[in-house]
């Protein structure tokens, strides 16, 4: 199965890559929900949320980029200096869109490419604020 062959069953282009790239995510270190408040506080972090832009608008950590609309041009989204960290998050634990927006920023330099597994499906049940729009 292809991406091609998803995209008329209403998923968006970034769900349907989700489903057929594999996820190998020994490849992209983890973070913790505790360490990831911690680094959005001091402001020391910049979130690539990968689950799609209609997703986005209905809730986002606050401060995340919508990868979607911004893969295009996300190097000028993101700091110059190439040991910043950067978290990439989707869905949940069962998502692997992360993965294109981890790949996608490790592929311009960027070393401290992480991945919040529970994505905003658990930033919602822990409790945690989201950003609508």
């Amino acid at each position: 199965m292809n991406v091609k062959q998803l995209l008329p069953l209403g998923l968006s282009a970034t769900v349907a890559m989700s489903i057929v790239m594999p996820v190998r995510a020994a490849e992209v270190p983890a973070i913790s929900h505790s360490e990831l408040v911690k680094a959005i506080s001091a402001k020391k972090v910049v979130l690539l949320d990968v689950n799609g832009t209609d997703s986005y608008k209905a809730g986002h950590i606050p401060g995340a980029i919508n990868f979607e609309t911004a893969k295009a041009n996300l190097k000028s989204k993101l700091p110059a200096n190439k040991k910043a960290l950067i978290v990439a998050y989707c869905g949940n634990e069962m998502c692997g869109a992360y993965k294109m927006g981890a790949e996608a920023a490790k592929k311009l330099g960027y070393t401290n490419v992480k991945h919040y597994s529970p994505g905003i499906m658990g930033w919602k049940k822990s409790g945690a604020k989201v950003v609508k729009g």
